[in-house]
């Protein structure tokens, strides 16, 4: 038995995948996916279809999707995940105090490639449960389950951040991270807890459920599994596109532009690096994963409306 993701590995098709687990300190991995180029701009029309296509996965536990889809109830099934969706976008900006409107398309990114790239399904996403614990909303933006072996299991906890500048980007995902270790790993715990508290709304069948948690809660006996903690990145960017780059031929602009951002990207490896040699980081796994945007304050706005209407 396992725990299937529900986004596929042909979501990755909308995008070229131009760094491919590159390699980062202490065997970490770095993903670049840039969004397929169609005359000199992104296909920013594809992404939000597909976008749409996968929403209700990620704003709905499996639970209730079964019971509507067994129930035929396809067009409530839509309803109320863009419901979801604006109900958090506006909890979020009223706990949060700021301006951060747009910002949930990186956990809907990241919550795609956790599925389709990384193969590692959705425990729970921070969207799609209501708590009136302020503690979760300064949380992980989703969990994910990784099978590493047959006893070999991570709870992937997933940040997102959407800066303009990358490197601005990195320093606020892992600063956010650390708060996890904050007054003895509170959060961390709090985390857990959660995770174990939820089992219960992604569990379809009683077998399903003791699956789960047989894995999310081991014991020490040699026969049992073994779970440890990793964390995923996504970054999201803006590649600045100037009129004489626009002005190009389309076969030189879509190289042009690829290796002008993989360069950008190859860049601030060495920032990557040097927040995950941090004491704090010691033992945890790190999937980063980077996708860059052209004016992107104004596109993040427009693709999460359009997912929102």
């Amino acid at each position: 038995m396992s725990l299937e993701t529900s986004i596929k590995k042909d979501f990755l098709s909308k995008f070229y995948h131009d760094l491919n687990n590159h390699g980062l300190e202490r065997s970490n991995k770095l993903n670049l996916f840039t969004l397929r180029v169609s005359n000199n701009a992104f296909a920013y029309k594809d992404l939000t279809e597909i976008l749409g296509d996968s929403l209700y996965h990620f704003a709905l536990s499996r639970t209730q999707i079964n019971v509507l889809v067994s129930s035929g109830k396809f067009n409530t099934l839509v309803k109320k995940a863009k419901e979801k969706l604006v109900e958090y976008a506006e909890k979020k900006k009223e706990e949060s105090g700021m301006d951060t409107e747009g910002g949930e398309l990186g956990e809907i990114l990241l919550y795609c490639l956790l599925e389709s790239h990384l193969e590692a399904p959705k425990i729970l996403t921070k969207l799609e449960i209501k708590t009136s614990n302020q503690m979760y909303v300064h949380g992980a933006d989703g969990v994910h389950l990784l099978r590493i072996s047959d006893k070999d299991y991570q709870l992937v906890l997933g940040e997102s951040k959407l800066y303009t500048d990358l490197t601005k980007g990195i320093y606020a995902a892992f600063a956010s991270l650390l708060t996890l270790f904050d007054e003895n790993n509170k959060k961390l715990n709090f985390e857990f807890d959660l995770i174990d508290s939820q089992l219960v709304k992604e569990s379809c069948s009683e077998e399903m459920y003791n699956f789960l948690k047989k894995i999310i809660i081991p014991s020490a006996s040699e026969d049992e599994t073994n779970i440890d903690y990793s964390f995923a990145i996504f970054l999201g960017f803006n590649i600045d596109i100037t009129d004489e780059e626009k002005g190009m031929s389309n076969s030189d602009f879509r190289k042009h532009i690829r290796d002008k951002i993989k360069n950008e990207v190859t860049k601030v490896v060495n920032s990557l690096n040097y927040q995950i040699r941090k004491t704090e980081f010691s033992g945890y796994s790190f999937y980063v994963y980077v996708v860059p945007f052209s004016d992107l304050t104004t596109k993040r706005l427009e693709i999460v409306n359009t997912l929102k209407s």
